[in-house]
């Protein structure tokens, strides 16, 4: 007597919205908001279409929820630069993982590019835990620095966060460089150090 083979089961429930997430996000990036439908992305998955409905109410919500992913992975990279002692370590591990985790970075701005396209109340949550997530963590950090005195004083530290954020932007946007960490630690030293020579 032959045993029957098992069915096979369904992946976890985490490991499907893991993929959802991989492949909504793909194709968010490559064919805008617009340009995706929610049959797109379960076929891409392999699932169907109630099952991607039952993950997410509908194609707003499942582009926030990409959005959210990104901004987690700034919450982290703030904890992690937190948890450094003094602010030139805390900058050189902020910079050290988002060069690390440029690909992810250069995904959420892309992303984030096509917020236009969302409701004006859903956009504004967003954009304002965006601005307490990552502009208030990057703030923290450099008001801390200042009141232990690792500042110079004739400039605001909400001007020198501006500054830090001007030189590292590139570092996840446009083609990457040939070295990335080794440009990340020379455009940080500008920016501690200064262009003039000592």
């Amino acid at each position: 007597m032959t045993v029957p083979t098992p069915p096979t089961s369904a992946p976890p429930t985490d490991t499907t919205r893991v993929r959802i997430g991989q492949e909504a996000a793909r194709l968010f990036v490559a064919s805008g908001y617009h340009g995706v439908s929610m049959r797109e992305v379960a076929e891409a998955v392999g699932v169907t279409k109630p099952a991607l409905y039952h993950h997410y109410a509908d194609k707003e919500a499942l582009f926030l929820a990409m959005l959210d992913g990104a901004l987690a992975g700034l919450a982290r990279l703030i904890a992690h630069a937190s948890a450094q002692s003094g602010l030139s370590a805390q900058l050189n591990t902020l910079v050290s993982e988002l060069v690390d985790s440029a690909p992810e970075q250069r995904v959420g701005l892309q992303l984030a590019s096509e917020l236009r396209h969302v409701s004006a109340a859903r956009r504004q949550a967003f954009e304002n835990e965006y601005r307490q997530v990552w502009m208030g963590g990057l703030s923290a950090l450099f008001e801390a620095a200042s009141a232990r005195g690792e500042l110079r004083t004739d400039l605001p530290p909400q001007m020198l966060t501006r500054a830090f954020l001007a030189i590292i932007y590139p570092l996840v946007t446009g083609t990457p460089p040939a070295d990335p960490q080794g440009t990340a630690r020379a455009l940080l030293s500008v920016y501690l150090d200064g262009a003039c020579p000592r």
